[in-house]
């Protein structure tokens, strides 16, 4: 598979997409807290995989593609971020026009299983943006201490030290009582991307918040 992506295949890159796009999405949502933005993150995700194949190691044979993918779709992710609050700044300097309507309403009745996820995402947000990221590649995403080195680009001794504040800071949280889900947060449906099943990451996610 690493030799195909590297030298460009058509059908290779199908084949990377079916089996990790769910993957990248749900790690872009976690980022994001926006089931629409991650979906652009998976869209540029590969959209610049396909302009770095030439990066991939064609002899690293029977490496999961997974933490290069799950790299740049950080880095998107980030960028992603970035932009909007660069807009915001600019929507901030507008001459005020009125009351605008509020879409958040219509995105949280797309989430469900509420008190979980929201745990998670209010997790998150009490966290730098290195602990967040290390925390949701290692934890929700699965890879081991390397490939999360791998797909950020660090060595894997930040990448310990990062998840060991993460988990530090997160359980001082927990145990003050300052960490509290916000009331109207879910986790979107399957029918926009998300894998089924990820409400049980989500508790385990929150488990892995107490340790």
């Amino acid at each position: 598979m690493r030799a195909r992506v590297h030298a460009g295949e058509p059908d290779a890159f199908r084949e990377l997409f079916d089996e990790h796009a769910r993957a990248v999405y749900n790690h872009a949502f976690r980022l994001t807290g926006n089931w629409s933005t991650a979906e652009d993150v998976v869209s540029l995700t590969f959209l610049e995989a396909w302009r770095l194949r030439d990066r991939v190691d064609r002899d690293a044979d029977g490496q999961s593609l997974r933490p290069w993918l799950l790299g740049i779709a950080t880095n998107i992710a980030r960028n992603v971020r970035r932009a909007a609050q660069r807009y915001d700044g600019a929507l901030s300097r507008l001459p005020k026009a009125g009351v605008m309507p509020d879409f958040a309403d219509e995105v949280v009745t797309r989430i469900g299983d509420r008190e979980r996820l929201a745990l998670v995402r209010a997790a998150l947000a009490a966290l730098r943006k290195p602990e967040r990221e290390v925390l949701a590649l290692c934890v929700w995403s699965g890879l081991d201490y390397a490939e999360a080195a791998e797909a950020l680009g660090v060595p894997v001794g930040t990448v310990r030290s990062r998840l060991f504040r993460a988990r530090k800071k997160l359980n001082k949280l927990v145990t003050a009582g300052k960490l509290q889900a916000p009331e109207r947060n879910r986790e979107p449906r399957p029918d926009h991307g998300q894998v089924n099943g990820d409400r049980e990451v989500a508790v385990r996610s929150a488990q892995e918040i107490n340790r």
